[in-house]
Order: structure tokens, then sequence, then C-alpha cells
């Protein structure tokens, strides 16, 4: 029996598309297809763009019947996030306001997929303003379902585009991540997803025309989820690079020079202190060390640098920044992202202008403790996220809560405040649930993260694609931060 086409790798379409096995129409019709059978049950596509798909499909097609050179992504189905703007259709971020904002233009990622040859089936779902916690629910489209268990939440805010990949409806999702928001609904879907580091990738992160502030322009990063390492490897040689629409992003080459001897990896299986990591995550990190040093790592315990330093600047200079746009971003959203922004603006006041200088200069420390830590040992492993899954919204039933939820993205927040890149990558399941881990490395070095994760894959395999069929994803009861029955 054949492998069905939606179960496949994205590098494996791309060769059996250049091959002439599959046509490109034949795997994009494929995906639609499973985007009809599948999302009903998870609701993760808010827009599937199926004539458009078809039409670049064909395409692909006319240039491989005429003999021409295709690019290496050539009729691979991927989904787009909906901050990332896709010419023609609109970058919503989740809120009814902005749900005429169509695109003039593609974001810098989506356009150098699609010129490798890559077809955009759909637009994804993400919390309100990408700002409404770590559950991907907005008010526009409502909850994106955990594919393997509608009780827990699947991650965010990239979580419509790690269900997509996780459940066949695309072999690629691009996402973006400000403090875990690839690496999160990664793991919780049980997919790999990159972080790549500072520069490495161009985006473009306007609202409306309007420039991002200083911390929006340090942190968020676009980067790919994918079902395998090897396919965020593909996708991150197309996506890497300088770009004029981007003056950030760098020309860094993406191999970097062979480390002497065995690569160190620092394990970090509970980097804010004993009792602080959930047994799960634990065992995940523990499993995956044991594969390390199985492949020929250099395996040690290790305390990774600064991060309370790099979290007390990450939140200084986020809330500060927001502070100064709260009113009028409250206003585009619902009532659960905004109890969120209430929970982290009481937890994280702003600081005044001297508290903001200061902030900058302490992350700049942070930073070169980072890199002198990983002069000594490259490569740090740890928990994605340092709890157990939560429920959809539990970050929302009280303060305490939020606390608890947001305190197990620590180490996604520092390794976001420092620029490090970061791949999560699944280590089998535990009670049923997808368990993973993240390789971190240093700057520009997101070959060494790769590779490790790569070996880690090579024990544990894939989890991903998952049937969701029979998950309904409609609120049959009221969410916990709510006294009334939620939407359908």
């Amino acid at each position: 029996m054949s492998t069905p086409i939606h179960t496949r790798t994205a590098a494996g379409l791309a060769a059996a598309v250049a091959s002439g096995e599959l046509t490109a129409q034949e795997a994009v019709e494929a995906h639609l297809e499973r985007i009809a059978e599948a999302d009903p049950a998870v609701n993760a596509v808010t827009t599937p763009l199926a004539d458009r798909a078809r039409a670049e499909a064909a395409q692909v097609d006319r240039r491989r019947a005429a003999g021409e050179r295709l690019g290496p992504l050539a009729g691979v189905p991927f989904t787009v996030k909906e901050n990332v703007h896709v010419a023609g259709t609109a970058t919503t971020f989740g809120v009814p306001r902005l749900r005429d904002l169509v695109a003039r233009e593609d974001a810098p990622p989506v356009r150098r997929l699609r010129a490798a040859g890559a077809v955009c089936v759909g637009r994804t779902n993400l919390p309100d303003m990408t700002l409404g916690g770590v559950h991907t629910r907005s008010t526009l489209y409502g909850d994106t379902v955990n594919p393997w268990d509608p009780g827990r939440t699947p991650g965010g805010t990239s979580g419509g585009d790690a269900v997509a990949v996780a459940t066949g409806m695309a072999p690629l999702g691009l996402g973006n991540d400000s403090g875990g928001s690839v690496r999160v609904p990664a793991a919780f879907c049980g997919v790999a997803g990159l972080k790549p580091g500072y520069g490495r990738i161009a985006s473009d992160h306007r609202v409306g025309g309007r420039e991002p502030t200083l911390a929006a322009q340090m942190f968020p990063v676009d980067g790919p989820i994918a079902r395998s390492v090897g396919d965020l490897r593909l996708a991150l040689s197309v996506l890497a690079g300088p770009d004029a629409g981007d003056p950030r992003a760098l020309p860094v080459p993406l191999e970097g020079p062979p480390l002497p001897g065995p690569v160190r990896v620092g394990v970090a299986a509970e980097p804010f202190g004993p009792g602080t990591t959930d047994p799960a995550a634990h065992a995940a990190v523990a499993a995956a060390a044991e594969a390390l040093q199985d492949a020929g790592y250099a395996v040690q315990d290790a305390v990774p640098p600064q991060q309370d330093e790099a979290l007390e600047a990450y939140a200084r200079l986020t809330t500060a920044e927001f502070a100064l746009a709260r009113p009028q971003i409250e206003e585009l959203m619902g009532e659960e992202a905004r109890r969120h922004i209430a929970y982290s603006s009481d937890r994280n006041p702003p600081p005044d202008l001297a508290g903001y200088v200061q902030a900058a200069a302490d992350r700049l420390g942070a930073q070169r403790a980072w890199a002198r830590f990983q002069e000594e040992v490259p490569l740090l492993l740890g928990p994605v996220f340092t709890g157990p899954v939560p429920a959809p919204g539990e970050e929302l039933v009280d303060p305490g809560a939020h606390e608890r939820v947001t305190r197990g993205l620590g180490l996604c927040a520092v390794t976001t405040c420092v620029g490090v890149p970061a791949v999560a990558v699944p280590v089998g399941t535990a009670g049923g649930l997808p368990r993973s881990v993240q390789v971190i490395g240093p700057m520009h070095r997101e070959d060494l993260c790769l590779e490790a994760a790569e070996a880690i894959e090579r024990r544990f395999g894939a989890l991903a694609p998952v049937d969701p069929r029979g998950i309904r994803h409609t609120r049959t009861a009221a969410p916990p931060w709510s006294g009334t029955t939620g939407p359908a």
C-alpha cells in the first residue's frame, strides 16, 4: 500500500514532485482534502486558500513539464499564521476589527517559501493579537483543539500551524516565536519547531504599516513547524538570509565551523531549581540526554547563566512598550485576552524610563554571559515547558494559575531575550500526550541545534501525523475562567 500523500514529509513530497512520481496538483489536492476532513475536529485552519493553491500547483506542474528547474520545495503545501502577511489575504491577528486588513504583499518568509515552489494552502488560528495567552483561541475564529487530547491546550501562539502540521493538513507551517510561541505548540502537539536566532530569518511584523517598537523588533522571530527535523532544516535553507525588507537579517552561513572533539551538551532538566519541573518533562530531558550521549555527545549537568536577569529584562522591555499602546490594543481584543494582559501587567508593572534603559543594558549582559557559557558548553538541553500541559485557558482562571503557567515558559522566555536559536523535538509520549525537549545553541548555530535534535529524533521517531476525527471542537461546557457557556 502506498504511503498516503498527507503523511509524507516536505522533503519527500518535494522529491516526489521533482521526479514526477506525484504532480504538485496531486500533492496540494490531497492536503486540501485532508483539511476538509480533519479541520472540523480541531479548528486550526481559519481560511483555506483552495482555488489559489490549485492554480499555483498547476503552475509548478507546467514548469516541470517545460523542463524548468524547480525550487527545493516545489509542490509542498504550507500554512501561515494569521499575523504574517500573505498577499491578497487578511492579516487578522484573530480579531474582528482587522478582518479587512488585506496584505498587499507577502512577508519575506512567505515570499521565500513561494519562490522555492511551496504552495500556501491556508491561514491558521492564533490568540487575539498574539497576546491572548498560552491557549490558541481568537475572538474571530474560536478555539483550536489539541488533536491528542481536547482537554489540553495545543499551545500558542502558533497553535494553528502546530495542529495543522500534526494532523497532516500541511507538512510545513510558518509561525513565530517571541517567548515560546513556536516551541510550545510544537511540543504540545508532538511535532518539531525551530526558533531561529535573531537576524537569521527576515520578517515583517508591521500592523497597518506601523513599524514595531524596539522589543517587538528584538524578540519575535518567524520560524517553521514540521513533523521532522529534516524538514525544519530544509525550510531554514529556504528562509534564511538577508532581505531588503528587513535590515536585521544577516548574511551568515547556515553551517558553522566544526567544533573540536565531542560536542558538549549541558543538561538543565530543572533550569529554575530542584522541584520546579514536572516529572514527565524531567523524564523527557533525561531520555533525550541519554540519546545524545549514545550518539557521541559529551553530556553534563549545567545551570544556564543569568536566567533571572534575562527574565527581568524581557519583562521590563515588553511591558514598558506595551503599556504605551495598551488601551488601543485592548479595544481590539476579547475578554479572555484582556484578562491575560491584566494578569501579566499586574505581575510585571511597566518600569519608568530609567528602568527601561537599564533593562536594555541588562539584556546585553545576559547575552554576553550566554555567549561565554556557550563557548565552553555549546548546546543546552532543557524542557520546552516545565509544567504539565495546561487545560485550555488554565492561565486565565486566577492570578495564581496565570503565574504557574507563565513560569512554565521560563526557559523559552530566557532564550528569546538573549536571541539564541532553539529546536523543539518530540521525545515519545507520556500519559497519552507528547513529551518534548528543546535543544538550544549559540548565536547563528542553528546547524548544531538541528544536528542534535536529529540525533534525538533517530532514537524516538516522529509522533505525527495523528487523526483527530471524532473530536469535537465545539465547547459543551463553560471554560474555566467564565461563568457562562462559551461560544461554539
